[in-house]
């Protein structure tokens, strides 16, 4: 029924298509020099078709790129095709590859955040089976635990569009509340706090099962489950800044031929993430002698592991801080018949 009145978007060429000829290009006119006006390098001109492609304002990272856009002997170029698309790319071609290089470090910054993040999914799990998972007469069966914090993202999502951006955006007068880059700081901090949260948890667990003396002990603790929506609250409100921050940052940043790119970029982060999960606990169970080792949690060392887990989420910070702090963000081109007043630019740089 909708088929009809679905709209199909023309395509327009790959967009790994375009980066890879912005990559042999500049190794082409390596030995080229950089013209002192940059009004001198090829871009798109005013009203000249391109396939609809966004033009962008040439910025000062990664100059080395800009000599794929290079007039050779001073010939003035409508099109790419009078040197060829592999020699020769407009500034705005130069700029979208620019802006993935700059993403790179960002999407490299969250992946362990997402290793922590999957940490949940695997031991709150084997912590659930261990505990008081009964309301009245019915049991919470172990593994729909994880859907917790699914359920807070529901809640939390709605207050943080209709109550937080509101709040935040007459203090900042950014119409986002606060910049995507800080939206994704403030998850990597709930982050690393939700793993010092589960460290505790995990110790008042162990010590319930030794006061007990229910350690070997296969019978639930009487201790109830919903400890553990603590952690879950925290982690909710992680992925929503960043995960959901991480996705609005790659789609506002990106031009129109780099949306899908863009999208495919943030999810990695993602599948990275619970990828290198594994790895992590294969490595930390080698270097501490065995912490996850035993299968009994109450034997294991679950609290320490999740200590070094918020400790290193800390230290990712720092280094998502000197990302974001690099990172320029895209300059489009404002055209002169639709001029823009200083206060609307603001919002626009902003976003």
């Amino acid at each position: 029924m909708g088929k009809q009145f679905y709209r199909c978007n023309v395509p327009k060429g790959s967009p790994l298509m375009r980066i890879s000829q912005v990559l042999v290009a500049a190794f082409r006119n390596r030995n080229l020099p950089l013209p002192q006006n940059k009004d001198d390098l090829h871009q798109i001109r005013s009203g000249e078709p391109e396939n609809g492609t966004e033009i962008l304002q040439r910025t000062d990272q990664f100059k080395f790129l800009d000599r794929t856009a290079i007039l050779r002997n001073n010939q003035e170029a409508s099109t790419t095709s009078a040197h060829g698309p592999w020699s020769l790319c407009t500034i705005s071609q130069v700029e979208e590859t620019k802006i993935v290089v700059r993403m790179l470090p960002i999407i490299l910054s969250t992946v362990f955040m997402n290793t922590c993040m999957a940490q949940f999914q695997t031991f709150t799990i084997q912590q659930s089976m261990t505990m008081n998972r009964k309301i009245q007469n019915f049991e919470i069966p172990g593994p729909s635990i994880p859907v917790i914090p699914q359920l807070f993202q529901l809640f939390l999502i709605p207050v943080y569009d209709r109550i937080f951006v509101p709040i935040a955006r007459k203090f900042t007068g950014i119409p986002s509340g606060i910049r995507q880059l800080q939206r994704i700081g403030v998850g990597q901090v709930l982050s690393a706090v939700s793993m010092a949260v589960a460290a505790v948890v995990e110790s008042h667990r162990k010590s319930v099962s030794i006061k007990h003396n229910m350690v070997d002990s296969a019978s639930p603790l009487p201790m109830s489950v919903f400890w553990l929506g603590c952690q879950f609250v925290i982690s909710a409100m992680a992925q929503i800044f960043t995960l959901v921050g991480l996705m609005n940052f790659f789609y506002a940043e990106s031009t129109s031929g780099l949306k899908s790119l863009s999208m495919a970029i943030s999810w990695s982060s993602l599948a990275f993430g619970y990828f290198t999960s594994s790895v992590v606990v294969s490595v930390i169970n080698k270097v501490s002698g065995g912490w996850l080792a035993n299968n009994n949690l109450n034997r294991d060392k679950l609290d320490y592991f999740y200590w070094l887990l918020a400790g290193v989420s800390v230290l990712n910070f720092g280094f998502y801080l000197l990302c974001a702090s690099w990172y320029k963000y895209k300059k489009p081109e404002l055209k002169q018949e639709d001029p823009i007043t200083d206060e609307k630019a603001k919002g626009i740089t902003d976003v």
